[in-house]
Protein backbone atom coordinates (compact mmCIF):
# COMPACT_ATOMS: atom_id res chain seq x y z
CA UNK A 1 0.00 0.00 0.00
CA UNK A 2 1.52 3.34 -0.65
CA UNK A 3 -0.20 5.57 1.47
CA UNK A 4 1.87 5.75 4.84
CA UNK A 5 3.44 9.55 5.36
CA UNK A 6 7.23 9.08 5.19
CA UNK A 7 8.79 10.76 2.69
CA UNK A 8 11.95 11.19 0.12
CA UNK A 9 13.13 14.20 -1.92
CA UNK A 10 16.80 12.34 -2.77
CA UNK A 11 17.88 8.79 -2.56
CA UNK A 12 20.64 7.45 -0.14
CA UNK A 13 22.33 3.79 -1.80
CA UNK A 14 23.90 1.97 0.27
CA UNK A 15 26.69 -0.58 -0.99
CA UNK A 16 28.76 -3.26 0.53
CA UNK A 17 31.61 -4.78 -1.62
CA UNK A 18 31.83 -8.81 -0.87
CA UNK A 19 35.96 -9.57 -1.89
CA UNK A 20 37.54 -8.31 -4.97
CA UNK A 21 39.63 -5.14 -3.41
CA UNK A 22 41.86 -5.14 -0.83
CA UNK A 23 41.29 -3.41 2.87
CA UNK A 24 44.27 -1.54 3.83
CA UNK A 25 42.50 -2.54 8.30
CA UNK A 26 40.87 -5.25 10.24
CA UNK A 27 37.66 -4.78 9.05
CA UNK A 28 36.93 -6.65 6.91
CA UNK A 29 33.47 -7.24 4.17
CA UNK A 30 32.28 -10.00 6.08
CA UNK A 31 32.20 -7.55 9.21
CA UNK A 32 30.57 -4.83 7.61
CA UNK A 33 27.66 -6.97 6.34
CA UNK A 34 26.77 -8.66 9.64
CA UNK A 35 27.24 -4.48 11.56
CA UNK A 36 24.85 -3.66 8.69
CA UNK A 37 22.75 -6.44 9.60
CA UNK A 38 22.53 -5.80 13.30
CA UNK A 39 22.49 -2.38 13.07
CA UNK A 40 18.84 -2.30 11.13
CA UNK A 41 17.69 -5.89 13.47
CA UNK A 42 14.86 -3.85 15.07
CA UNK A 43 11.52 -5.55 16.33
CA UNK A 44 8.47 -3.96 14.46
CA UNK A 45 6.48 -1.53 15.95
CA UNK A 46 3.58 -3.22 15.80
CA UNK A 47 4.33 -7.48 16.52
CA UNK A 48 6.35 -9.37 18.22
CA UNK A 49 9.93 -9.85 17.50
CA UNK A 50 11.19 -13.09 15.38
CA UNK A 51 13.83 -15.26 16.84
CA UNK A 52 17.62 -13.66 16.26
CA UNK A 53 18.49 -16.39 13.35
CA UNK A 54 21.36 -13.64 12.41
CA UNK A 55 23.41 -14.03 15.90
CA UNK A 56 24.86 -16.82 14.25
CA UNK A 57 24.17 -17.07 10.41
CA UNK A 58 26.45 -20.24 9.84
CA UNK A 59 24.52 -22.56 12.66
CA UNK A 60 21.25 -21.02 11.41
CA UNK A 61 21.72 -22.05 8.00
CA UNK A 62 23.87 -24.98 7.40
CA UNK A 63 21.15 -26.90 7.47
CA UNK A 64 19.82 -25.93 4.32
CA UNK A 65 20.42 -28.05 1.03
CA UNK A 66 23.22 -26.55 -1.21
CA UNK A 67 22.34 -28.48 -4.25
CA UNK A 68 19.85 -30.02 -6.10
CA UNK A 69 19.23 -33.98 -5.73
CA UNK A 70 16.94 -33.93 -7.88
CA UNK A 71 16.45 -31.78 -10.83
CA UNK A 72 13.72 -29.35 -10.24
CA UNK A 73 10.41 -28.94 -12.09
CA UNK A 74 10.36 -26.40 -15.15
CA UNK A 75 12.85 -25.67 -17.84
CA UNK A 76 14.86 -22.84 -19.63
CA UNK A 77 12.94 -23.04 -22.84
CA UNK A 78 9.58 -23.41 -20.82
CA UNK A 79 10.09 -20.07 -19.68
CA UNK A 80 10.99 -18.37 -22.76
CA UNK A 81 9.01 -15.40 -23.30
CA UNK A 82 8.30 -15.45 -27.48
CA UNK A 83 7.17 -11.59 -26.96
CA UNK A 84 5.21 -9.49 -24.32
CA UNK A 85 2.16 -8.52 -25.87
CA UNK A 86 2.21 -4.77 -27.00
CA UNK A 87 6.31 -4.89 -26.95
CA UNK A 88 7.93 -2.32 -29.00
CA UNK A 89 9.63 -3.41 -32.04
CA UNK A 90 12.99 -5.05 -32.39
CA UNK A 91 13.20 -6.29 -29.06
CA UNK A 92 17.18 -7.41 -28.91
CA UNK A 93 17.27 -9.84 -25.87
CA UNK A 94 15.67 -12.44 -24.22
CA UNK A 95 13.51 -12.75 -21.84
CA UNK A 96 12.05 -15.43 -19.31
CA UNK A 97 9.35 -15.60 -16.64
CA UNK A 98 7.49 -18.29 -14.74
CA UNK A 99 7.35 -20.30 -11.18
CA UNK A 100 10.27 -21.68 -9.25
CA UNK A 101 9.23 -24.14 -6.31
CA UNK A 102 10.56 -23.29 -3.06
CA UNK A 103 8.69 -25.20 -0.95
CA UNK A 104 7.36 -29.28 -2.39
CA UNK A 105 6.05 -29.74 1.51
CA UNK A 106 4.09 -26.27 1.96
CA UNK A 107 2.99 -25.68 -2.04
CA UNK A 108 5.43 -22.30 -2.31
CA UNK A 109 6.33 -21.25 -5.61
CA UNK A 110 8.20 -17.63 -6.22
CA UNK A 111 7.62 -15.87 -9.83
CA UNK A 112 10.18 -14.60 -11.88
CA UNK A 113 10.64 -12.31 -14.63
CA UNK A 114 14.34 -12.35 -16.34
CA UNK A 115 16.33 -10.21 -18.58
CA UNK A 116 19.02 -11.01 -20.05
CA UNK A 117 21.69 -8.23 -21.59
CA UNK A 118 21.14 -7.30 -25.17
CA UNK A 119 24.78 -7.53 -25.52
CA UNK A 120 27.73 -9.72 -24.56
CA UNK A 121 25.17 -11.58 -21.96
CA UNK A 122 27.64 -14.42 -21.25
CA UNK A 123 30.86 -12.07 -19.91
CA UNK A 124 27.91 -9.61 -17.68
CA UNK A 125 27.03 -10.33 -14.24
CA UNK A 126 23.89 -11.63 -12.66
CA UNK A 127 21.58 -9.07 -10.17
CA UNK A 128 18.88 -10.09 -8.02
CA UNK A 129 16.36 -7.45 -7.66
CA UNK A 130 13.97 -7.20 -4.89
CA UNK A 131 11.32 -4.61 -3.82
CA UNK A 132 10.44 -4.04 -0.17
CA UNK A 133 7.09 -3.21 1.26
CA UNK A 134 7.15 -5.54 2.93
CA UNK A 135 5.04 -7.65 0.18
CA UNK A 136 5.38 -5.29 -3.21
CA UNK A 137 5.94 -6.52 -6.34
CA UNK A 138 9.41 -6.89 -7.97
CA UNK A 139 7.85 -7.22 -11.61
CA UNK A 140 5.27 -4.38 -11.31
CA UNK A 141 7.62 -1.82 -9.81
CA UNK A 142 11.08 -2.88 -10.48
CA UNK A 143 10.52 -4.05 -13.89
CA UNK A 144 7.64 -1.92 -15.12
CA UNK A 145 8.00 1.12 -13.11
CA UNK A 146 11.94 1.45 -12.38
CA UNK A 147 14.83 -0.21 -13.58
CA UNK A 148 13.13 -2.93 -16.10
CA UNK A 149 13.75 -2.79 -19.85
CA UNK A 150 10.03 -1.92 -20.36
CA UNK A 151 7.40 0.93 -19.10
CA UNK A 152 4.06 0.55 -19.47
CA UNK A 153 2.13 2.85 -21.64
CA UNK A 154 -0.71 4.98 -20.21
CA UNK A 155 -3.16 2.63 -22.67
CA UNK A 156 -2.51 -0.02 -20.10
CA UNK A 157 -1.85 -1.95 -23.14
CA UNK A 158 1.21 -1.18 -25.00
CA UNK A 159 4.87 -0.90 -23.42
CA UNK A 160 7.99 1.49 -24.98
CA UNK A 161 11.52 0.96 -23.87
CA UNK A 162 13.59 2.42 -21.25
CA UNK A 163 17.03 3.43 -22.37
CA UNK A 164 17.97 3.92 -18.49
CA UNK A 165 17.46 -0.11 -17.68
CA UNK A 166 19.65 -1.98 -15.74
CA UNK A 167 20.13 -5.16 -18.08
CA UNK A 168 22.00 -2.51 -20.07
CA UNK A 169 24.72 -3.52 -18.02
CA UNK A 170 23.88 -6.70 -16.41
CA UNK A 171 21.48 -9.94 -16.39
CA UNK A 172 19.04 -9.04 -13.85
CA UNK A 173 15.95 -11.37 -12.34
CA UNK A 174 12.80 -9.40 -11.03
CA UNK A 175 11.61 -11.65 -7.67
CA UNK A 176 8.42 -11.40 -6.56
CA UNK A 177 8.64 -12.36 -3.23
CA UNK A 178 7.42 -13.70 -0.50
CA UNK A 179 5.33 -16.54 -1.66
CA UNK A 180 1.36 -14.33 -1.76
CA UNK A 181 3.03 -10.91 -3.85
CA UNK A 182 2.31 -10.70 -6.95
CA UNK A 183 2.03 -14.15 -9.22
CA UNK A 184 3.98 -15.83 -6.31
CA UNK A 185 1.54 -18.38 -4.39
CA UNK A 186 1.78 -20.24 -1.38
CA UNK A 187 -0.87 -23.35 -1.66
CA UNK A 188 -1.12 -23.84 2.34
CA UNK A 189 -1.01 -20.62 4.94
CA UNK A 190 2.22 -20.15 6.28
CA UNK A 191 3.39 -17.38 8.71
CA UNK A 192 5.83 -15.44 6.84
CA UNK A 193 8.94 -13.43 8.25
CA UNK A 194 12.50 -12.00 7.05
CA UNK A 195 13.90 -15.25 8.10
CA UNK A 196 11.41 -17.46 5.62
CA UNK A 197 11.69 -14.88 2.99
CA UNK A 198 15.64 -14.75 3.01
CA UNK A 199 15.29 -18.79 3.15
CA UNK A 200 12.88 -18.81 0.27
CA UNK A 201 14.69 -16.71 -1.94
CA UNK A 202 17.99 -18.84 -1.17
CA UNK A 203 15.94 -21.92 -2.42
CA UNK A 204 14.72 -19.87 -5.60
CA UNK A 205 18.04 -19.30 -6.57
CA UNK A 206 19.36 -22.74 -5.58
CA UNK A 207 16.60 -24.06 -8.22
CA UNK A 208 17.09 -21.53 -10.32
CA UNK A 209 20.86 -21.66 -10.79
CA UNK A 210 19.80 -25.56 -12.22
CA UNK A 211 17.12 -24.13 -14.88
CA UNK A 212 19.91 -21.40 -16.00
CA UNK A 213 23.33 -23.66 -15.41
CA UNK A 214 25.35 -20.88 -17.48
CA UNK A 215 24.98 -18.45 -14.33
CA UNK A 216 26.38 -20.99 -11.54
CA UNK A 217 29.91 -19.11 -10.28
CA UNK A 218 29.02 -15.76 -12.43
CA UNK A 219 29.83 -12.57 -10.44
CA UNK A 220 26.65 -11.97 -8.64
CA UNK A 221 24.59 -9.18 -6.72
CA UNK A 222 22.00 -8.09 -4.88
CA UNK A 223 19.66 -5.16 -4.90
CA UNK A 224 16.54 -3.57 -3.67
CA UNK A 225 15.24 -0.78 -1.91
CA UNK A 226 13.16 0.21 0.79
CA UNK A 227 12.09 -2.59 3.08
CA UNK A 228 14.96 -4.38 1.20
CA UNK A 229 16.84 -3.21 3.48
CA UNK A 230 16.32 -5.98 5.39
CA UNK A 231 15.66 -8.79 2.69
CA UNK A 232 18.90 -8.45 0.75
CA UNK A 233 21.38 -8.56 3.34
CA UNK A 234 19.35 -10.88 5.09
CA UNK A 235 19.99 -13.12 1.76
CA UNK A 236 23.30 -12.41 1.50
CA UNK A 237 23.93 -13.06 5.07
CA UNK A 238 22.40 -16.81 3.79
CA UNK A 239 24.63 -16.90 1.69
CA UNK A 240 28.08 -15.43 2.75
CA UNK A 241 27.53 -18.11 5.72
CA UNK A 242 27.12 -21.16 3.58
CA UNK A 243 29.90 -19.69 1.68
CA UNK A 244 32.11 -19.70 4.59
CA UNK A 245 31.45 -23.28 4.95
CA UNK A 246 32.27 -23.81 1.88
CA UNK A 247 28.57 -25.04 0.69
CA UNK A 248 27.68 -22.89 -2.43
CA UNK A 249 29.30 -21.69 -5.69
CA UNK A 250 27.14 -18.80 -5.48
CA UNK A 251 30.22 -16.20 -6.45
CA UNK A 252 28.27 -13.06 -4.22
CA UNK A 253 30.00 -9.96 -4.82
CA UNK A 254 27.87 -7.29 -3.28
CA UNK A 255 24.91 -6.14 -2.16
CA UNK A 256 23.07 -2.96 -3.14
CA UNK A 257 20.11 -1.02 -1.89
CA UNK A 258 18.15 2.19 -2.18
CA UNK A 259 16.19 3.97 0.36
CA UNK A 260 16.38 1.09 2.80
CA UNK A 261 14.31 0.61 5.55
CA UNK A 262 16.86 -0.28 8.21
CA UNK A 263 15.92 0.75 11.71
CA UNK A 264 11.94 1.85 12.36
CA UNK A 265 12.70 4.45 15.12
CA UNK A 266 15.26 6.08 13.23
CA UNK A 267 13.31 5.94 10.23
CA UNK A 268 10.19 7.72 11.82
CA UNK A 269 12.09 10.28 13.47
CA UNK A 270 14.42 10.59 10.15
CA UNK A 271 11.38 11.14 8.30
CA UNK A 272 9.57 14.16 10.15
CA UNK A 273 12.99 15.41 10.57
CA UNK A 274 13.30 15.58 6.87
CA UNK A 275 9.55 17.10 6.84
CA UNK A 276 10.74 19.85 9.13
CA UNK A 277 13.39 20.67 7.28
CA UNK A 278 11.72 20.76 4.14
CA UNK A 279 9.08 23.38 4.97
CA UNK A 280 6.22 20.38 5.28
CA UNK A 281 5.73 20.70 9.07
CA UNK A 282 6.34 23.84 11.12
CA UNK A 283 9.08 24.75 13.96
CA UNK A 284 6.16 24.50 16.61
CA UNK A 285 5.32 21.26 15.63
CA UNK A 286 8.95 19.66 15.45
CA UNK A 287 9.22 21.39 18.27
CA UNK A 288 6.42 19.76 19.88
CA UNK A 289 7.31 16.32 18.64
CA UNK A 290 11.11 16.35 19.64
CA UNK A 291 9.65 17.26 23.47
CA UNK A 292 7.66 14.55 23.29
CA UNK A 293 9.14 11.59 21.28
CA UNK A 294 11.95 9.28 22.38
CA UNK A 295 11.53 7.27 19.24
CA UNK A 296 11.49 4.00 21.17
CA UNK A 297 9.60 0.56 20.08
CA UNK A 298 6.95 2.46 21.41
CA UNK A 299 5.16 6.02 21.54
CA UNK A 300 3.27 7.24 24.70
CA UNK A 301 0.27 9.09 23.76
CA UNK A 302 1.61 13.15 23.32
CA UNK A 303 4.52 11.25 21.44
CA UNK A 304 1.35 10.18 18.81
CA UNK A 305 -0.85 12.88 19.32
CA UNK A 306 2.52 15.64 18.16
CA UNK A 307 3.07 12.40 15.77
CA UNK A 308 -0.45 13.54 14.00
CA UNK A 309 -0.55 17.25 14.73
CA UNK A 310 0.02 17.87 11.13
CA UNK A 311 -1.21 17.82 7.68
CA UNK A 312 1.20 17.32 4.62
CA UNK A 313 -1.70 17.90 2.39
CA UNK A 314 -2.02 16.02 -1.42
CA UNK A 315 1.42 15.81 -2.12
CA UNK A 316 3.41 12.37 -3.09
CA UNK A 317 4.71 10.59 -0.07
CA UNK A 318 7.64 8.57 -2.33
CA UNK A 319 8.95 12.22 -3.51
CA UNK A 320 7.52 15.48 -1.91
CA UNK A 321 8.25 17.63 -4.93
CA UNK A 322 7.22 15.62 -7.74
CA UNK A 323 3.66 15.36 -9.84
CA UNK A 324 0.74 13.67 -8.10
CA UNK A 325 -1.84 11.18 -10.49
CA UNK A 326 -5.67 13.05 -10.61
CA UNK A 327 -8.69 11.54 -10.82
CA UNK A 328 -11.20 13.61 -13.06
CA UNK A 329 -14.57 13.17 -12.81
CA UNK A 330 -15.13 10.96 -15.67
CA UNK A 331 -12.55 8.70 -14.47
CA UNK A 332 -9.92 9.17 -16.89
CA UNK A 333 -6.24 10.16 -15.06
CA UNK A 334 -3.79 12.35 -15.35
CA UNK A 335 -0.72 14.34 -14.05
CA UNK A 336 -0.86 17.30 -12.12
CA UNK A 337 2.53 18.09 -13.42
CA UNK A 338 5.36 17.63 -15.81
CA UNK A 339 8.60 15.62 -14.62
CA UNK A 340 10.46 14.27 -17.41
CA UNK A 341 10.13 10.51 -18.19
CA UNK A 342 7.67 10.12 -14.81
CA UNK A 343 4.46 10.14 -14.97
CA UNK A 344 2.48 9.39 -11.31
CA UNK A 345 -0.22 7.59 -12.64
CA UNK A 346 2.25 4.37 -13.75
CA UNK A 347 0.55 2.36 -11.05
CA UNK A 348 -3.12 2.23 -13.07
CA UNK A 349 -1.49 1.44 -16.38
CA UNK A 350 0.82 -1.43 -14.96
CA UNK A 351 -2.51 -3.18 -13.13
CA UNK A 352 -4.23 -2.61 -16.04
CA UNK A 353 -1.35 -4.44 -18.23
CA UNK A 354 -0.05 -7.79 -15.03
CA UNK A 355 -4.18 -8.35 -15.48
CA UNK A 356 -4.46 -8.98 -18.75
CA UNK A 357 -5.18 -12.65 -19.40
CA UNK A 358 -3.12 -12.31 -22.67
CA UNK A 359 0.14 -10.74 -20.60
CA UNK A 360 -0.63 -13.43 -18.32
CA UNK A 361 -0.69 -16.00 -20.52
CA UNK A 362 2.58 -14.73 -22.54
CA UNK A 363 4.54 -14.64 -19.19
CA UNK A 364 3.58 -18.26 -18.18
CA UNK A 365 1.93 -17.43 -15.03
CA UNK A 366 -1.33 -18.99 -13.27
CA UNK A 367 -4.66 -18.68 -15.49
CA UNK A 368 -7.22 -15.80 -13.89
CA UNK A 369 -4.73 -14.40 -11.45
CA UNK A 370 -5.30 -11.50 -9.97
CA UNK A 371 -2.12 -9.52 -9.67
CA UNK A 372 -1.92 -6.79 -7.35
CA UNK A 373 0.86 -4.23 -6.62
CA UNK A 374 1.82 -4.69 -3.15
CA UNK A 375 0.13 -7.67 -0.65
CA UNK A 376 1.45 -5.82 2.49
CA UNK A 377 0.28 -3.62 4.90
CA UNK A 378 3.07 -1.36 5.56
CA UNK A 379 4.57 0.46 2.76
CA UNK A 380 7.09 2.91 4.14
CA UNK A 381 9.68 5.37 1.99
CA UNK A 382 13.27 6.01 3.83
CA UNK A 383 14.18 9.59 3.58
CA UNK A 384 18.25 10.33 3.32
CA UNK A 385 17.98 11.44 7.10
CA UNK A 386 16.70 8.30 8.48
CA UNK A 387 20.04 6.53 6.84
CA UNK A 388 22.06 8.81 8.41
CA UNK A 389 21.32 7.93 11.79
CA UNK A 390 21.98 3.97 10.83
CA UNK A 391 25.01 4.76 9.31
CA UNK A 392 25.85 6.47 12.17
CA UNK A 393 24.91 3.67 14.27
CA UNK A 394 27.63 1.41 12.40
CA UNK A 395 30.64 3.61 13.60
CA UNK A 396 33.06 2.87 10.44
CA UNK A 397 35.88 4.94 9.82
CA UNK A 398 35.64 6.94 6.63
CA UNK A 399 38.07 6.42 3.72
CA UNK A 400 36.72 9.12 0.91
CA UNK A 401 35.12 11.97 2.25
CA UNK A 402 31.60 13.05 1.28
CA UNK A 403 31.97 14.64 -2.22
CA UNK A 404 29.78 15.17 -5.63
CA UNK A 405 29.94 12.81 -8.34
CA UNK A 406 29.32 13.56 -11.99
CA UNK A 407 26.93 12.00 -14.44
CA UNK A 408 28.50 11.61 -18.55
CA UNK A 409 26.68 14.65 -19.50
CA UNK A 410 28.91 16.21 -16.60
CA UNK A 411 26.07 17.28 -13.86
CA UNK A 412 26.29 16.74 -10.50
CA UNK A 413 24.67 13.15 -10.01
CA UNK A 414 24.43 13.06 -6.51
CA UNK A 415 27.19 13.01 -3.59
CA UNK A 416 28.87 9.50 -2.13
CA UNK A 417 31.14 8.80 0.97
CA UNK A 418 32.86 5.67 1.23
CA UNK A 419 33.61 3.70 4.18
CA UNK A 420 36.43 1.29 5.74
CA UNK A 421 35.34 -2.79 4.57
CA UNK A 422 33.79 -1.57 1.17
CA UNK A 423 31.05 0.24 2.51
CA UNK A 424 29.53 3.39 0.49
CA UNK A 425 26.72 5.99 1.34
CA UNK A 426 25.69 7.87 -1.51
CA UNK A 427 23.03 9.90 -2.88
CA UNK A 428 21.35 10.52 -6.02
CA UNK A 429 20.12 14.29 -6.84
CA UNK A 430 16.59 14.97 -7.20
CA UNK A 431 15.17 11.45 -6.88
CA UNK A 432 12.57 10.29 -4.71
CA UNK A 433 11.98 6.75 -2.96
CA UNK A 434 11.96 4.51 -6.61
CA UNK A 435 14.79 6.10 -7.55
CA UNK A 436 15.38 4.67 -11.26
CA UNK A 437 11.85 6.23 -11.38
CA UNK A 438 12.64 9.82 -10.88
CA UNK A 439 16.22 9.37 -12.42
CA UNK A 440 16.96 6.46 -14.76
CA UNK A 441 20.09 7.66 -16.20
CA UNK A 442 21.71 9.06 -12.46
CA UNK A 443 21.08 5.54 -11.55
CA UNK A 444 22.20 3.23 -14.05
CA UNK A 445 25.69 5.55 -13.50
CA UNK A 446 25.85 4.76 -9.95
CA UNK A 447 24.71 0.84 -9.67
CA UNK A 448 27.14 0.55 -12.92
CA UNK A 449 30.34 2.07 -10.89
CA UNK A 450 28.80 0.02 -7.96
CA UNK A 451 29.66 -3.02 -10.28
CA UNK A 452 32.83 -1.83 -11.14
CA UNK A 453 34.25 -1.59 -7.74
CA UNK A 454 34.71 2.11 -7.97
CA UNK A 455 32.86 5.71 -7.21
CA UNK A 456 31.54 7.47 -9.83
CA UNK A 457 33.15 10.18 -11.44
CA UNK A 458 34.39 12.63 -8.77
CA UNK A 459 35.62 15.81 -10.89
CA UNK A 460 34.53 17.72 -14.37
CA UNK A 461 36.70 16.73 -17.08
CA UNK A 462 39.21 18.98 -17.49
CA UNK A 463 38.52 22.35 -19.46
CA UNK A 464 35.09 22.08 -17.90
CA UNK A 465 33.98 24.72 -15.79
CA UNK A 466 30.72 25.69 -14.20
CA UNK A 467 29.36 29.28 -14.01
CA UNK A 468 26.81 30.41 -11.58
CA UNK A 469 25.21 34.16 -10.60
CA UNK A 470 23.57 36.04 -8.57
Amino acid sequence: MRNHAMYCAAVLVLAILLGGGSVANAVTEKDVLRAFLKSRAQTRVNGPSEPDTWADPISSFRHLPTKCDTPPAGTREADRIAALPGQPPRVNFDQYSGYVTVSEEYGRALFYYFVEAPYEASSKPLVLWLNGGPGCSSLGLGAMAELGPFRVNPDGKTLSRNRHAWNNVANVIFLESPAGVGFSYSNTTVTSGDTRTAVDAYMFLLNWLERFPEYKGRDFYIAGESYSGHYVPQLATVIVALSELGLTDMNLKGIFVGNPLLDWSNNRQGSLEFLWNHGVISDEVWGNISQHCSFGRFGDKGCVEAQHSFNEGAIDSYNIYAPVCIQSPDGSLHSSGYLPGYDPCIGSYIDAYLNNPEVQKAMHARPNTEWSECAGDMDDACPITATRYSVKDLNLTVTKPWRPWYTPDNEVGGYAQQYEGGFTFASVRGAGHMVPSFQPKRSLVLFYSFMKGVLPPGALPPGFSVWSWV
